[in-house]
Parts: structure tokens; C-alpha cells; sequence
């Protein structure tokens, strides 16, 4: 058992304890009264301002439960409607609050928070807490209490003499080791309660993801369009330009074989020129939609070839017991190779560790640099890039790079095996 967080639990446990009196319990007043007032047109008015607070608040005690306690809470609100303005619009605003059963959840939870989980919480405190002061009755401090005429207990033994405070010492170690042993379960159980209930019902879950998958199957749809552009203007001005050139001198040549050999000479050079760099584009068009060696060698020899070419010194530890779906392998390949771009640009870095494992049916890649840190996704379209990127596979990125660093960019992406690993004979 780790003291140090226990007496953390413990001291969060009273943080809780006081916000759900102090915060669950006002604003569900607030909502009742706000309601209430709608018989007469003011809760119109006043239930959405309330229920804004809510949510902000409902919110912040979902971030704690994970962030504290390790308990994910999503959010289980309905998007945001564009709503008309004035009266109309005030009107379809309190509709769609008083319509939306994530509402009432959490109105569920205001009640539950301040009872059961006020309860929780301050257990989780008060267990350990109340330990040391049997060791101060057992110090002396029951002789002042009762020789003033009063009389303490502490649970259930009578303090009347040293005898009984030496007991109630033992008993307050008891108290002290049970509490810090149950503080941390306490309040993940506190936790948990509220996921009960301010996370979305198994219907809203899937609406959610359906959703969020059909906002990733319309970027995925953007993102190909922008390729295609991009594919398109690449050969306009690059290849096809040199290819039409070509051509051109080669007419002219035809002309000049035998008015002007040493002119024509010099003009097959130029062509032939044209042609290796025409060529040359054409290589690193295909390449940049689907590398030969991510094709032929997967995507744990893809991954050493992009270290290999970046210009940080990258360690790659792979671990990939056989190859992925071409279209995963293709994502992977990609967003691992806008990650170490943006290292070598920003970071400031000298070396990257890349991890690139599968385990559990998901696909998880690791990039650690040694830079400067404070990388931020709101910021710069790189990282949200890779991030729809990976949404279209229903992945997932995340981010952790404090100022200093170090920066680890972890990506997820959930698939299956579809063929063993393949090594060139």
C-alpha cells in the first residue's frame, strides 16, 4: 500500500465530499427553482443558463474522475443545434435542453452526489483522519476532557481512564490502516457511481459513434479529394510539363539530324535529361501514395526506412508478428512519418524513440523525442492531420509534451493480422 497516495485519495475524498454539498447540491436547487418557474415563462429563460452551469460543472468532475481516479467519463450531450434568434430561437434552445435525457442524467446525479457519493467521499477521508486522534487520547489529552467534568468516546470505548485511552490508541491504528487502505477504493467506487451515470447510455454511446465515425468518413472523403488535387497538380506541373517538353525537342531534333548534328546532339542530352527527371518525379509521386517498400516489406521495414532517412538519430523497436491490413499499414506509414517530420521541424530534438507494437488487437505506435516540449494539438494542422487520419480507422491519438519535454506522441489504431510476416528470400 502506497501512503503517499492513499493520503491523496483521502484528501481529494474531502475536496469531493465539499463539492457535492457545496456544488451538486446548490445546482440542482437552482435547476429545480429555474423549472419550476417555467409555469409562468421565466425558467425559458433561466433552465438553459442553469443548465450551462451544469454541464461546465458536471464536466469538471468527469475530468477529476479520470484524471484523479483513473474512471473515463465521456461526455453524453447531444450536439449543439444552430437555433434561430430571438424569442423563437430562446424557445427551441430550453426544447432541446428539456428534450435531451443526458439532462435529466445529470440532474439523477446531482441528487445521487450529495447522498451516496457525499457518503463515499468522506469516508475515504475521514477514516484515515480520525486514526491519530485515538493516538492523542492515548498521549494524555482524555485527563483535561474529563477531569473538566466531560467525557469522551472514541467509537466505542468510554475514555474515563488511561487504560481505556490506550485502547482507543490501538483502535485509532486499526482505523488509520483500514482507512488508507479503503480511501483509494472509496473513491474510485465514487467514481464509478458518477460514471453511472454522467456517461452515455449504451444508445447514446452509439449515436455517438455513429457520429464520429460519420465525421471521419467526411474528412477521410475531403482528405482524398485534397490528395487527389494534389496528385493531379503534381503531374501537371511536373511530369506531364517535362514529358510535353521532351516531346517538343524531340520534333525539333527530327528537323535538325541532319542540317545540324552537333545542335541535335545536344538536344537528345537535354531530352534525355528531361527524361531521368521526369522519372525521377514520377518515383516520388508513387512513393508518396503508397511506398514500394511499404508494399513489399510491411510496415515494420517501412517504419526503419523513414528513421533512416530522418535526419534525428531515431532508435525503432518493432514488434509486429505478422502484417496489417494494407489500408491500416498505409495510415500507420503515414501519420509515423508526419510525426517524425514535425520532430525534426519543431522539436528542437536530437534523438526519437519510436515503439511500434501489436497487442490487444489495436496497433500501438510511441514516438518519444528529447526536444523542448510544449507541442499543442490546438495548434498547426500537423498533428490534427494525423489525428483524422487515424479517426477514419476509428484510432486514436495522444498527446503529452510539457515545456522541457519530453514530447511522446502515442497512436492506437484497432486491427487484426491479415497475413504472417514475410521476409525476402
Amino acid at each position: 500500500m502506497k501512503i503517499g497516495a492513499a493520503l491523496l485519495a483521502a484528501v481529494r475524498g474531502l475536496a469531493l465530499a465539499l463539492s457535492a454539498m457545496l456544488g451538486s447540491l446548490v445546482l440542482f436547487i437552482f435547476f429545480v427553482v429555474s423549472f419550476a418557474l417555467s409555469i409562468i415563462g421565466l425558467g425559458v429563460f433561466l433552465v438553459p443558463l442553469v443548465t450551462s452551469a451544469i454541464r461546465g460543472y458536471t464536466n469538471v468532475r468527469r475530468r477529476l474522475a479520470h484524471q484523479w481516479f483513473g474512471v473515463e467519463i465521456k461526455e453524453p450531450y447531444k450536439p449543439t443545434p444552430r437555433f434561430r434568434g430571438g424569442l423563437i430561437g430562446i424557445v427551441e434552445r430550453y426544447r432541446w435542453i428539456v428534450t435531451d435525457p443526458a439532462t435529466w442524467r445529470d440532474l439523477l446525479w446531482l441528487i445521487v452526489d450529495p447522498t451516496a457519493g457525499f457518503v463515499l467521499a468522506i469516508l475515504a477521508f475521514t477514516l484515515p483522519m480520525y486514526g491519530p486522534y485515538g493516538w492523542v487520547l492515548a498521549a494524555g489529552v482524555w485527563k483535561p476532557i474529563y477531569n473538566s467534568g466531560g467525557g469522551d468516546w472514541y467509537t466505542f470505548v468510554h475514555i474515563v481512564s488511561q487504560d481505556a485511552a490506550d485502547k482507543a490508541g490501538l483502535l485509532g491504528i486499526v482505523y488509520s490502516v483500514l482507512g488508507l487502505w479503503l480511501a483509494p477504493k472509496l473513491m474510485r467506487a465514487n467514481s464509478s457511481l458518477a460514471r453511472g451515470l454522467l456517461a452515455p447510455t449504451r444508445e447514446r454511446e452509439l449515436a455517438l459513434r455513429v457520429a464520429h465515425l460519420t465525421e471521419s468518413r467526411s474528412d477521410a472523403l475531403d482528405t482524398q479529394a485534397a490528395e487527389l488535387r494534389r496528385i493531379e497538380r503534381d503531374l501537371h506541373d511536373g511530369a506531364q510539363a517535362r514529358l510535353v517538353a521532351m516531346g517538343m525537342s524531340l520534333g525539333t531534333i527530327e528537323h535538325l539530324m541532319t542540317r545540324d548534328p552537333e545542335k541535335a546532339r545536344k538536344l537528345l542530352a537535354e531530352a534525355r535529361e528531361s527524361s531521368s527527371k521526369a522519372l525521377t518525379e514520377l518515383r516520388d509521386l508513387v512513393r508518396g501514395i503508397h511506398p514500394p517498400v511499404l508494399a513489399e516489406r510491411g510496415l515494420g521495414d517501412a517504419v526503419r526506412a523513414l528513421a533512416m532517412a530522418s535526419p534525428l538519430n531515431t532508435e525503432v523497436a518493432v514488434d509486429l508478428p505478422g502484417r496489417l491490413e494494407a489500408p491500416v499499414e498505409s495510415a500507420a506509414y503515414f501519420a509515423v512519418s508526419e510525426v517524425l517530420t514535425n520532430a525534426a521541424k519543431h522539436s528542437g530534438a536530437d534523438r526519437v524513440w519510436l515503439d511500434l507494437r501489436y497487442e490487444g488487437d489495436r496497433l500501438r505506435i510511441m514516438v518519444t523525442d528529447d526536444g523542448r516540449g510544449g507541442a499543442d494539438l490546438g495548434h498547426g494542422t500537423g498533428l490534427r492531420g494525423i489525428e483524422r487520419r487515424l479517426g477514419t480507422f476509428d484510432g486514436v491519438l495522444a498527446l503529452s509534451s510539457p515545456m522541457g519535454g519530453p514530447t511522446i506522441v502515442t497512436m492506437e489504431l484497432p486491427c487484426v493480422l491479415s497475413s504472417p510476416r514475410s521476409r525476402p528470400s
